[in-house]
């Protein structure tokens, strides 16, 4: 499913336009990305729990070249399915 099938989605099982669940779904993401980015967990009961975790500094190797590089340290966002979620599976 892409954003345009989530959307209308949304808007058929909400009962709202397509222009209203548009905005929703934006809000939705932009709201867990400013969470995530201040350092918080976002938790949806029943459906699961964004978090952002550090990855550390480590070596890795160029497939090409055969050369070895090292990969920056960095932040990642995770997802973790909640009990409901993982049961509809």
């Amino acid at each position: 499913m892409n954003k345009a099938q989530l959307i209308d989605a949304i808007a058929e099982k909400a009962g709202l336009t397509k222009a209203d669940s548009k905005k929703a779904l934006e809000a939705f993401v932009a709201t867990v990305g400013e969470s995530l980015n201040a350092g918080d967990k976002v938790a949806l009961v029943g459906f699961g729990t964004f978090s952002v975790s550090e990855r550390s500094e480590r070596t890795g190797r160029n497939p090409q070249t055969g050369k070895t590089i090292t990969i920056p340290a960095k932040k990642v966002v995770k997802f973790k399915a909640g009990a409901e979620l993982a049961e509809k599976c």
